[in-house]
């Protein structure tokens, strides 16, 4: 249904994750950024779960085989339909033989490319996504590449599609570059930090080091210390995790993290915030700010509230005629 021409720098199917594994060992992954991949599967009225494709920073160069719908939601990867640029987060017509490129990365560094009916692969543990590390899911359980053939479920159109004119408004405010918010709760171990270092952590930037990746993101900045060092046994943690090492720079636990690890937790990005980390590049400056449970838990309930009414919106333009309008 689709070739991929080029791989680009870091291609991989992904979904919102494998869970029920990580008491054997075996971590959730999924998105990176689980708001732009659920957007793109509404946006052409997918299962929120249904595979994507994840393009990192350099994006791949794709030839569809066949007639289709897709959209396109999170960083802009500068993408072009045939040479002329491809409007973001809006169903777009595919015909047979047409060719999607990427360019420059303009905003944020990770693209959810959906197509109407899913990818067609199997799931492995309950799961489409690619596990890179241990080769598991996904296409293959590695990156795409070159030459590698997707098919794509039924497309199922009650009617022609002839045209779209419309987007869908972005959940995700992301800056073109400079210092990222992003909110923050206490960690297990935070009363064990210096005065010092809670200051430095709350107040001064931290940059995304290059040696950053699925797994987490390495940060550079103000050195973090503890009153005493201690021995900790390693214990759970999640996508979003703020660990400490012993030389004292923060790594926040991304995507593909370990299931379980022994550095002292400083703190947990909340969930509304994990697209802002993961559309976020090496270089790029965090900027860290403590809220409480509830407000963490507010802003959930709100962003869950947009989904639904975006959910609710595509359906209406979805059944509104026999064209998109």
């Amino acid at each position: 249904m689709l070739i991929i021409e080029k791989s680009g720098l870091l291609t991989s199917i992904q979904d919102l994750g494998r869970y029920g594994f990580k008491k054997y060992g075996i971590i959730t992954g999924g998105a990176m950024d689980p708001l732009s991949h659920r957007m793109a599967n509404l946006l052409v009225q997918n299962h929120e779960n249904e595979p994507t494709i994840e393009m990192t920073l350099y994006g791949p160069t794709i030839r569809f085989l066949e007639n289709t719908i897709v959209s396109l939601c999170g960083g802009n990867l500068s993408p072009s339909l045939n040479g002329r640029p491809m409007q973001m987060a809006s169903p777009i017509h595919i015909q047979k033989g047409d060719v999607l490129t990427f360019g420059q990365p303009k905003t944020g560094c990770r693209a959810y490319l959906a197509i109407r009916g899913g990818i067609k692969i199997p799931k492995v543990m309950g799961s489409y996504s690619t596990y890179l590390r241990a080769q598991i899911g996904g296409f293959k359980g590695r990156p795409l590449q070159k030459g590698d053939h997707l098919g794509a479920g039924p497309l199922k159109l009650e009617r022609d599609v002839i045209s779209t004119k419309w987007f869908a408004s972005n959940l995700l405010h992301i800056e073109p570059e400079g210092r990222k918010k992003v909110r923050v709760l206490k960690g297990r171990h935070f009363e064990e930090f210096t005065k010092r270092s809670i200051d430095a952590f709350s107040k001064q930037s931290y940059k995304i080091s290059p040696q950053s990746d699925r797994m987490g993101y390495r940060l550079d900045g103000v050195s973090l210390e503890l009153f005493k060092q201690k021995e900790i046994i390693s214990e759970a943690v999640t996508f979003g995790t703020i660990q400490v090492p012993a030389n004292g720079k923060p790594i926040i636990l991304m995507a593909d993290s370990q299931t379980i690890g022994g550095y002292p937790k400083i703190a947990e990005v909340i969930s509304v915030d994990l697209p802002v980390v993961a559309q976020a590049k090496p270089g790029d400056s965090l900027q860290f700010e403590f809220v409480t449970l509830d407000e963490a838990q507010q802003l959930y309930i709100n962003q869950e509230k947009q989904l639904k009414i975006l959910k609710r919106g595509i359906g209406m333009k979805f059944n509104k005629g026999k064209q998109y309008v």
